[in-house]
């Protein structure tokens, strides 16, 4: 993934253990080239980072578009949970502003066969209840990842899980069923996080909602004022390097325009995810810096149903030609961004060699428009006049502009496209509940790659996946999925994946429209925060501090 500053953790090996597989794996994970221009021709240049703090603060304010319906790391499946959760909890290892992975929980991860990973963990790591960290709570913590009936958005990160055991105080061995190149990179996300057994158990069915959260981030969660804000607050018992803030209160403010201003006013510090439609005018204000870093972060047209009309892959094809992408980036994305016809980033296949990155890039989806060929496809798909709909939302320009191109789209080749607005708070549940989606042929939606690997995102069409929306089957494309995830030589699995880019590519059950980089916005006062898409399962918050 991408550049930004160095992270607060001693950068001992990350992986050790059999060469063969800790070193292949360390090289899928380099991370993309050093940040600089975007190469998309926008003028936005991306950043490795903002400024280091210089001071400490009392408190610093942060604005977020959704109040989060939950805090458990199992649920933890979007920006807003994540963007908090990743500063109150701890993964057993931990994905760096560079986009690379490191130690985190476990100061060692080994690899002694390719089915067996073992993590030795920090001593003397409390909690904020004040116990210590032990095998058994990272045993208890993974397991209700893998368990049915918690119906975690992490579950499928499990799959090739074969036990979770301690063998040690401080020792968790887990045993795969077959080897995973995955599993390893997904313990830096959410997917890997340790939490108190005894705490979680206390809590209850409202663990997640209320109370502590009882992990060992550097804050501590204080209170939560339901529909306004939560209020972090530092944890002094903090095993690493302190907070530089005493507090981090997040507002909750859905409306796009209310968060610029509250940026533009001085009543919020800051915040990720910033609405596309403010970029120039955050620029222009001279009170802060936009900055922008790698998101590995595609903005796409997801199928949600092939019942109708979306059932044939030339409507599809027809759909995707048809948009314009480029008058997209520049209204929707307030022009930072790029045209794309792959579903994944240039970024993610950083660590590959370039054979593989030339294959995963050729013959791709089309980005120019052709009007003509796509009237011609839905007329011989029989679909002339049919009705499809689309769901919107007031989250920002990125989400209700692609909805309204879409539509446009559709007008101009005989598809009668409806929209149906979502709003800000429920737009979280069309990635999870399945109720939540009926009525809907197709969503915008931008993913984020949880790690530095394109089997992330393409992972999805397998069968039965969690976001498999539309329940696309192939067996050759299961197969290939497996193949790659089973594999931990990077040149050999980047080969697979090109195959399955390639793949999801002809189906198009996903329509890529253009890459988007992380923006954040920072006022004068503060500065430290990370530029990349690490904000998700980095804790960000205890790096920003003054700025003199």
């Amino acid at each position: 993934m991408p550049p930004t500053a160095l992270p607060r953790l001693r950068r001992a090996a990350v992986l050790t253990a059999a060469a063969f597989t800790s070193f292949s794996l360390l090289a899928a994970c380099s991370g993309p080239p050093a940040a600089g221009p975007s190469g998309g021709g926008a003028g936005f240049q991306l950043s490795p980072d903002t400024p280091a703090a210089k001071g400490e603060l009392d408190s610093f304010t942060w604005a977020l578009y959704a109040e989060p319906p939950t805090l458990d790391p199992t649920m933890a499946f979007d920006y807003p949970q994540n963007t908090i959760l990743s500063n109150v909890c701890e993964s057993l290892m931990r994905w760096t502003p560079q986009l690379t992975l490191a130690p985190g929980l476990a100061e060692k991860a080994s690899n002694p066969d390719p089915t067996t990973w073992v993590y030795d963990l920090r001593s003397g790591v409390h909690f904020h209840d004040g116990s210590v960290m032990t095998a058994e709570d990272a045993v208890y913590s993974l397991g209700r990842q893998m368990d049915p009936e918690n119906a975690a958005a992490w579950a499928q990160v499990f799959q090739n899980v074969d036990s979770i055991t301690a063998t040690g105080p401080l020792q968790v061995t887990v045993k795969l069923k077959q080897p995973d190149s995955q599993f390893p990179q997904y313990m830096a996300t959410a997917a890997g996080t340790v939490a108190a057994k005894a705490g979680v158990e206390a809590a209850g069915k409202d663990y997640g909602t209320s109370g502590s959260l009882d992990c060992t981030g550097p804050f501590k969660l204080g209170s939560w004022a339901k529909g306004q804000s939560i209020e972090l607050q530092r944890f002094d018992g903090y095993w690493g390097t302190k907070a530089k803030s005493a507090k981090a209160v997040f507002r909750f403010l859905t409306d796009p325009s209310a968060r610029t201003n509250a940026m533009l006013s001085g009543e919020v510090d800051g915040g990720y995810l910033i609405p596309t439609e403010s970029y120039d005018r955050l620029k222009k204000s001279g009170v802060g810096t936009l900055y922008f870093g790698e998101g590995l972060s595609t903005v796409n047209v997801n199928v949600t149903s092939t019942k109708g009309a979306l059932g044939d892959v030339r409507v599809r094809k027809a759909l995707s030609l048809a948009l314009d992408r480029s008058g997209f980036v520049k209204a929707g994305l307030g022009g930072a961004g790029t045209v794309t016809g792959s579903l994944t980033t240039k970024a993610v296949w950083a660590g590959f060699p370039e054979a593989v990155r030339t294959d995963a890039f050729a013959h791709l989806t089309p980005t120019t428009q052709d009007i003509e060929q796509a009237k011609a496809l839905v007329k011989e798909a029989g679909a002339t006049g049919k009705t499809l709909t689309i769901a919107t939302s007031s989250i920002g320009q990125d989400v209700s502009l692609l909805a309204t191109a879409v539509q446009n789209a559709g007008a101009r080749i005989g598809l009668d496209i409806q929209l149906k607005t979502i709003a800000p708070n429920a737009f979280t549940a069309l990635f999870t509940d399945p109720q939540a989606r009926e009525g809907l042929d197709m969503f915008p939606e931008t993913y984020y790659d949880s790690i530095t690997d394109p089997l992330d995102l393409l992972s999805n069409f397998k069968t039965g996946a969690y976001q498999n929306y539309p329940g696309f089957s192939d067996k050759a494309y299961d197969d290939l999925v497996d193949q790659a995830a089973a594999e931990y030589d990077p040149a050999k699995r980047g080969a697979i994946e090109a195959k399955l880019q390639q793949a999801a590519s002809e189906q198009l059950m996903w329509i890529p429209v253009a890459e988007w980089p992380t923006a954040v916005f920072l006022n004068k006062r503060v500065t430290g925060a990370p530029t990349t898409i690490c904000y998700l399962y980095y804790p960000w918050a205890a790096d920003v501090g003054a700025t003199r």
